[in-house]
């Protein structure tokens, strides 16, 4: 063992596994015990237990079981050394090792999260008391958002200069760039990553800081060369921080997303803040990036129903509508937020509070999102316009893998359109098969499987058969993202 056994002993004695689990898995007691889903499969029913008393949990499902440790390392996909360093970090606790390696790795994250801390500081700092500031706090407050969410969020601004963050950390230029706060510039002199920009901090699932988002202030669209600058940066990719697998506000969301058995995925950071200060703290955003499979693993053990609050525009719509495989992989129920057409929900919480809770309470399945929006837009008065709103609608319903969903959502287009079930239901099966969406099972990729080769398929030239329907990758699957 690289880690000294008594210091391994003392991480476990001093890691709360109910606190520990609890920011991956949402959990109620239940007796002497506390039960939640597993956070290892996919299941309806809670049966993953925790005793906090021997410091154990275990599945009844799939039966995973072990301590704080095998739990990190499970969840966290690390090794040994990497699962005790993780919760000795938690816990405070500084490890010694046989291996003078590890021993400077370990040291090195621990500077790292440090200067993360610090940085949150500063920036909080200067939001509020630097004169620099003021323009930021006029907009903030443009925004609705007071000194109580700017607290709540940890909000900060960054000054407009070239190395004001590093001459306050007193950090090494290593530490700097390796934790995402800035850069060294083609003269090897450090920079700062963000400048003149309203500060997100970002934290992961436990609370501690990970990397940040900047806005800019409007109208400040380009640079002094004239080219455009993003309304949004982030932090790099770090040891700390993967983008694929943080969901910003999820450190502050998980009780109410328990509680309340759903979860709101949000594209910004505003819209965050707006379900919280609209009395809906149970939102999260992703950071920079599409949704990916890695947040889904993280949101399964919280919640199974999803509810999609993106801009209800036709870019921010077409981002929702390719994910049905990991709807039915994972077992979840999704959903897509009754937004008006046009404003997103950062700007709906400003104006119309009340609306945004409309919104999450008048949720359509994502199917029947998808066909709303065609009855709304296509043509029923004409026999040529309702034909239309059927082929369009039929495309819709074979991307589909649930044959009995496809079916049922058929039959509301036939009575919708005014035609008859049975015509209706032959050009589906022409569509599914034209479209290779022939399928209803899912591989352990959550692909669709398709079904077995027969004599009868085709063969390419060199005898190999050649398969009559085509699988969709998991990377056709993402959601696209405004930061």
């Amino acid at each position: 063992m690289l880690i000294n056994e008594n210091d391994v002993a003392k991480v476990l004695d001093q890691t709360d596994i109910l606190a520990l689990i609890g920011e991956h898995v949402g959990l109620k007691r239940v007796g002497l015990r506390h039960v939640g889903l597993c956070p290892f499969h996919s299941e309806n029913t809670p049966s993953f237990s925790v005793n906090a008393q021997e410091g154990f949990y275990y599945c009844f499902g799939c039966h995973a079981s072990g301590d704080a440790i095998s739990f990190v390392r499970q969840i966290e996909r690390l090794d040994f050394v990497s699962a005790v360093e993780y919760l000795a970090g938690k816990a405070g606790i500084t490890l010694t090792y046989e291996s003078e390696e590890l021993s400077k790795h370990a040291s090195k994250r621990s500077s790292l999260q440090a200067a993360l801390v610090k940085a949150v500081e500063f920036y909080a700092d200067q939001l509020l008391h630097s004169p620099g500031a003021a323009l930021a706090r006029e907009y903030l407050s443009s925004r609705n958002l007071d000194k109580e969410d700017w607290e709540r969020f940890h909000l900060g601004w960054a000054p407009d200069s070239p190395a004001a963050l590093y001459g306050h950390l007193n950090v090494s230029e290593e530490v700097f760039v390796e934790a995402g706060l800035g850069y060294m510039d083609k003269n090897g002199k450090p920079q700062d990553q963000l400048r003149a920009r309203v500060i997100f901090p970002i934290f992961d699932s436990s609370g501690k800081p990970v990397a940040f988002g900047g806005r800019i202030l409007p109208p400040a669209l380009e640079d002094s060369h004239g080219q455009p600058l993003p309304k949004y940066k982030n932090s790099p990719e770090t040891p700390l921080y993967s983008k694929r697998k943080t969901l910003y506000g999820l450190n502050l969301a998980k009780a109410d997303v328990v509680a309340k058995g759903e979860i709101i995925i949000c594209e910004g950071y505003t819209d965050v803040i707006a379900f919280f200060k609209a009395g809906i703290p149970r939102a999260v955003a992703t950071c920079g990036t599409a949704l990916t499979e890695d947040h889904l693993n993280k949101i399964k053990s919280f919640s199974k129903r999803i509810i999609l609050a993106f801009d209800a525009d036709n870019a921010g719509i077409s981002a929702t509508e390719k994910f049905y495989q990991w709807e039915k992989k994972y077992k979840l129920e999704i959903y897509v937020a009754d937004l008006p057409k046009g404003i997103d929900p950062g700007e709906l919480g400003q104006k119309d509070p009340d609306r945004l809770k409309i919104a999450v309470t008048g949720a359509k399945p994502f199917m029947a999102f998808r066909l709303q929006r065609l009855f709304d837009v296509g043509d029923l008065t004409s026999i040529e316009g309702r034909a239309r709103i059927v082929d369009d609608a039929i495309a819709i319903i074979c991307e589909h893998p649930n044959g009995l969903v496809r079916n049922d959502y058929l039959m509301q287009v036939a009575d919708k359109c005014r035609f008859e079930m049975s015509d209706l239901h032959l050009r589906l099966e022409q569509a599914l098969r034209s479209k290779s969406y022939f399928f209803e099972e899912l591989d352990a990729h959550g692909n669709p499987k398709a079904p077995a080769q027969t004599h009868e398929e085709h063969a390419d030239s060199n005898g190999a058969l050649e398969p009559e329907f085509r699988p969709i990758s998991a990377q056709e699957l993402g959601l696209s993202d405004r930061p």
